[in-house]
């Protein structure tokens, strides 16, 4: 029987370190033995839940179970935050599988697996071949952090001829930068953070404006046919609605759990759709990898040790804003 060292989370005492057995793998369950993992900001919203952490995973397969197809011992793989999905549904059937209804995500279900550990026990279905050109280092972070930037990105109309803003460069907007703009898209980057201009700029922003205590934002005669929210701040709306064209998109990608707020007329008046989106269907999130490894796409990475100190360090470093831009805990 499969076991191995798993980090959980807790109420009161911070990361538990715990060990797993797993059955004899079945079907096309497949062990992955754990060489580095993602931080994502979803991680802190479930610090405190007795289940076992991490969702942004990349590793080498260990063992497979007796109907694995396609995938052999020694591949390098990562998975995401999805485990599983019907498979028959209409929204698997039409490729939307991150909606389908019994869709297992994480901390919704599998609360038994995930990468912070030494390894995990998961389907062959939810898991995806490393390009050669990646490293599991920079894989780790494009299986949550960078598919959802690719979904909101590929999926709902945009082009090379589109002009795209992006608020804040973080683990999601600095891959955003890169995937827009090596989609040939007109990048805008809006941040309240003038040191980090040269550093979006290299990343493949167009332009770059600072929008900190401005009432009125000036990109110049640019209008946005999207904006993605890439930051956890309040949007203070009277200042971005001039930057958007008829029809534009607005593409909230962080996670709260209140309101989304926006005045009504402008929406009606001008036609805007808020889109909503959420991770990427399995589909999608290969494109993502063939896309990133043919155009050079890779995350800005600061590196911890995958163990408890590690990880309460990486998890205190996101929550104090001091991350650049996307932690990654490596497996010694």
């Amino acid at each position: 029987m499969p076991s191995f060292k798993v980090y959980k989370g807790s109420a009161s005492d911070g990361i538990q370190e715990s060990n797993t057995t797993k059955p004899e793998l079945s079907g096309d369950q497949v062990l992955v033995k754990v060489a580095a993992s993602g931080l994502c900001g979803t991680d802190l919203h479930y610090k405190g839940a007795d289940m076992v952490l991490g969702h942004e995973g990349a590793g080498v397969i260990q063992q497979i179970g007796p109907d694995v197809k396609n995938l052999k011992l020694g591949d390098r793989v990562g998975w995401g935050y999805q485990a599983d999905a019907c498979g028959l549904c209409e929204q698997c059937l039409s490729g939307n599988d991150e909606y389908c209804p019994d869709r297992q995500i994480y901390g919704m279900a599998n609360l038994d697996q995930g990468s912070f550990a030494e390894a995990a026990v998961w389907r062959e279905a939810f898991l995806f071949k490393i390009p050669d050109n990646i490293s599991n280092t920079d894989a780790a972070p494009l299986m949550c952090g960078g598919a959802t930037v690719w979904n909101a990105l590929h999926k709902y109309g945009l082009s090379s001829t589109s002009n795209v803003g992006i608020i804040g460069i973080g683990g999601l907007g600095h891959l955003a930068i890169q995937f827009a703009s090596k989609m040939g898209m007109n990048v805008v980057v809006l941040s309240t953070n003038e040191s980090k201009k040269d550093e979006a700029l290299s990343l493949g922003a167009s332009h770059f404006t600072v929008t900190r205590g401005k009432e009125k934002i000036d990109i110049g005669a640019t209008k946005l046919d999207a904006l993605l929210v890439t930051a956890s701040v309040d949007i203070e709306w009277d200042a971005y609605i001039p930057l958007l064209k008829p029809q534009a998109m607005i593409i909230p990608l962080t996670v709260h759990f209140g309101n989304f707020s926006i005045p009504q007329y402008p929406l009606i008046g001008f036609g805007f759709r808020v889109q909503g989106t959420v991770i990427s269907s399995r589909s999608e999130l290969k494109k993502m990898l063939e896309f990133a490894a043919r155009n050079d796409v890779r995350p800005v990475t600061m590196m911890f040790p995958l163990n408890k100190i590690g990880i309460e360090d990486s998890m205190r470093t996101l929550s104090e804003g001091k991350m650049r831009y996307r932690g990654v805990l490596v497996a010694k």
